[in-house]
């Protein structure tokens, strides 16, 4: 007979107190902790984002440092009792949690013997994921999903797409170091590739512009063709995302009359009047 972990419910009182409180969001001091923990991520995040301020480095920058440690002490001591209440430590360590809680409080320690290291700091905003589960947000997977599905259904047709625009920004590009040349700016075909990314894309920093009349001319047919196809990405994804609908609409069908294309938080057929079942993802939650 294999040896199996200790079960959790063989725990001690204070494990099995703290498992409550870290772990869970379904009493109310688990989600006064994970709000709690929210609350310190988001302003340990500000801390590094506002320690890139010169003018605020340079006044504040011994309190931020201090308050960055204060941060990385409170993180540290809940990571080392995630540890030790969870009822596989391993496999908590060894998950996308686990993992994203590691590396939020590393940096500082490394910035001890590694200038500098503490930048990576940022990497804490990835904890909040967890507000995921204390708002309950993971009955929204189901659409995230379908989301994805079509992106990866789509993702074919927009990479044909972006490969012609690729072709049409490379020709552009040697057509505008031809026209304009050297001297206004245009210094090398991928400076001048640069320009016509920039210019299709209608963002025009200004930095570079033609100032022959042909280039000129160029130029106006590139920011129309720009406006022209920026929307067809967007076409494709959002035809594949209605065909996703439909395709979820047509798994739910009436045990009675086997109406098929019910909306998916329709509760009774439209047809008949029956009551339908729930949803696949809503029967899982329950």
């Amino acid at each position: 007979m294999s040896k199996t972990a200790p079960s959790a419910e063989h725990d001690n009182p204070l494990k099995k107190k703290l498992r409550e409180v870290i772990f869970g969001t379904e009493t109310p001091a688990g989600r006064r902790f994970d709000l709690a923990l929210i609350a310190c991520i988001v302003l340990s995040v500000a801390l590094v984002y506002l320690d890139t301020v010169a003018e605020i480095h340079q006044t504040y920058g011994k309190w931020i440092y201090l308050l960055e440690w204060v941060f990385t002490l409170i993180f540290t001591v809940e990571y080392g009792l995630r540890l030790y209440c969870s009822t596989n430590p391993i496999r908590y360590s060894l998950s996308f949690y686990g993992i994203v809680d590691l590396l939020s409080i590393l940096p500082s320690y490394l910035a001890l013997f590694f200038p500098g290291a503490n930048m990576t700091l940022v990497i804490r905003v990835l904890r909040l994921f967890r507000i995921f589960r204390v708002l309950k947000l993971l009955r929204y997977l189901s659409e995230g999903n379908m989301l994805l599905r079509a992106m990866m259904e789509s993702s074919r047709k927009v990479f044909i797409f972006f490969f012609s625009v690729s072709l049409i920004i490379m020709v552009l590009g040697a057509v505008m170091y031809v026209i304009e040349g050297p001297e206004n700016g245009f210094t090398s075909i991928p400076k001048s590739v640069y320009w016509t990314i920039v210019t299709i894309t209608t963002v025009g920093y200004g930095d570079i512009t033609p100032h022959t009349s042909l280039g000129q001319a160029i130029a106006a047919l590139t920011m129309l063709l720009g406006y022209s196809i920026i929307a067809i990405p967007t076409g494709i994804l959002t035809a594949e995302i209605g065909q996703e609908i439909n395709r979820s609409r047509d798994l739910r069908r009436c045990a009675n009359c086997l109406k098929k294309g019910h909306e998916p938080a329709a509760h009774y057929c439209d047809n008949c009047g029956s009551e339908l079942e729930a949803p696949l993802s809503e029967s899982k939650d329950g």
